[in-house]
């Protein structure tokens, strides 16, 4: 289920101060422009899930970046569930988003602890799939993932977070790619939430006339998270 979309006049510029977003309305549109901007490029890519795409989005520049982990934490927070004590989700994408959840719920006085899942188990000590403060058994916890295609990523992190004894009902993107992922959430129980869908992306980059390349380069042809 996506977010009803905004249809911001301006898109975001480099650098943008977050009190310049000081309502929910206005904070979704400055992120889709950052992400316009930084995430977004149209050409021809190979994606990790083996699929070509003329679309390729990777949300670590804006993910990483101080302004867009700010709009990034207080919009999926807005998603986590009420009962959830945790969030969680796959390494590498996730890592910035679950941190950034977790302080932004301290910022407003919700106790929220973060999770990454390895992608494989550790390979010495505790052989642990999970790395955080490990809630109890039974607990209910939030999925997080940066973009979602066919939703492999996500449904690994919830795999091993129900293997370990743990309520996961629910998956929040910044980006759902439309390409079968929210199918394949759906049959597996699951409630997929995405901040924005490709289709508003790659709308807002076209807009911006080809002002929409991430920072970094990145050649028609090469592989991408997409």
């Amino acid at each position: 289920m996506a977010i009803p979309p905004t249809n911001p006049a301006n898109p975001a510029t480099r650098g943008i101060a977050l009190a310049s977003a000081p309502d929910p309305t206005s904070a979704r549109a400055t992120l889709l422009g950052l992400l316009a901007e930084r995430a977004y490029r149209h050409g021809s890519f190979t994606l990790a899930s083996g699929r070509s795409s003329h679309h390729y989005v990777n949300c670590k520049p804006v993910s990483l970046s101080g302004p867009g982990l700010a709009l990034l934490g207080r919009l999926l927070l807005e998603q986590v569930e009420d009962g959830a004590i945790a969030v969680a989700g796959l390494t590498l994408g996730a890592d910035p988003l679950v941190s950034a959840v977790a302080m932004q719920a301290a910022l407003e006085g919700r106790s929220l602890d973060a999770l990454i899942v390895r992608k494989e188990a550790k390979g010495h000590g505790t052989g642990a799939w999970l790395e955080g403060p490990l809630p109890a058994p039974g607990s209910r916890i939030t999925v997080l993932e940066d973009v979602v295609t066919t939703g492999g990523s996500a449904l690994k992190a919830v795999r091993q977070l129900q293997e370990a004894g743990y309520v996961v009902e629910r998956v929040v993107a910044i980006v759902d790619r439309q390409e079968g992922g929210a199918e394949a959430m759906s049959a597996a129980g699951l409630d997929l939430r995405s901040l924005f869908l490709l289709e508003e992306v790659a709308a807002l980059a076209k807009a911006g006339d080809g002002d929409s390349a991430p920072h970094g380069d990145l050649a028609p042809g090469s592989t991408g998270a997409g």
